[in-house]
């Protein structure tokens, strides 16, 4: 794997120790998947990754290890799909997210989510970042709320001078950057992203990654992400999932989660090292 030397030159430069676990933070969502169908197919199987306040988690894998599919699963979007059923649960802050009387519009409010490719709505970049609000009757600031966010989303500077020009004349950076302040609008408490520097170029890819690392001394933030690189330079803990094919089937499952440097450095199970060495095609 070309990468892998770019990776272990990152690792280096990472002052913790392997055998010096970070310390534990409350965990704010607990995600406990034992199986999740869709239809017949069963997508992924024996997962338990819980999410810490204030941190960086990962989603590593190959694909169609049912790392998004796991993602998703934390703030209900997967209940949009046919077929969806679930058994486990997801806790946020006590609460299984997947009783029947809890209302998964409002488990948005409080998850957001930023998606793989830069959605902007056909509208004004201050449009953008007030529809959230709009939609939940914001009774604050509207103007105060919106340049809130875009500060948030380090896009301020860059905007504030045209910010009834349509969010679809941005770059594909800033795109993105305008996603993230239009998620972090309605303040969520954890922040979902669904790889999203794939679209981007290396240097949006760094401000992106800047941001998130800014964004998690007020956001508990989860990721998913192909890049061994981005993993290893934000993730505060990392989990690997692979495919079982034992039945002929393609089903997604959690083979470790640890600390990012450990995951990296010093894998326990023999499937995650062969695939951060890049020994899987």
């Amino acid at each position: 794997m070309s990468s892998e030397p770019k990776v272990a030159d990152i690792l280096k430069k990472l002052s913790e120790p392997v055998h010096a676990p970070q310390p534990k933070r409350e965990v704010v969502i607990d995600c406990h998947i034992k199986e999740l169908y869709y239809g017949n197919f069963k997508a992924v199987r024996d997962t338990h990754i819980p999410i810490e306040r204030n941190t960086i988690t990962a989603f590593i894998g190959p694909s169609g290890c049912g790392k998004s599919t796991a993602l998703r699963c934390i703030n209900r979007m997967n209940d949009l799909i046919q077929g969806f059923r679930f058994e486990g649960h997801v806790h946020y802050r006590g609460q299984d997210m997947y009783d029947k009387k809890v209302d998964p519009v409002n488990v948005r409010r409080y998850i957001g989510m930023v998606f793989q490719q830069p959605n902007p709505f056909h509208m004004s970049i201050f449009n953008n970042v007030a529809f959230g609000l709009k939609l939940n009757r914001f009774k604050g600031d509207l103007h105060a709320q919106v340049e809130k966010s875009l500060r948030g989303a380090a896009l301020w500077d860059e905007v504030k001078d045209k910010l009834k020009a349509s969010g679809l004349s941005l770059s594909g950076g800033q795109q993105q950057r305008l996603c993230i302040a239009r998620a972090i609008a309605t303040e969520p408490e954890v922040l979902l992203m669904d790889e999203p520097c794939s679209a981007l170029d290396p240097i949006a890819t760094r401000r992106v990654e800047e941001l998130m690392i800014e964004l998690k001394q007020k956001y508990t933030i989860a990721i998913v992400t192909h890049n061994l690189q981005q993993a290893a330079r934000v993730a505060d803990k990392t989990g690997f999932m692979f495919v079982d094919t034992t039945k002929g089937g393609r089903t997604g499952y959690l083979v470790e989660f640890d600390d990012t440097v450990k995951i990296f450095r010093d894998p326990s199970a023999p499937e995650t090292q062969q695939y951060i060495r890049g020994e899987f095609s």
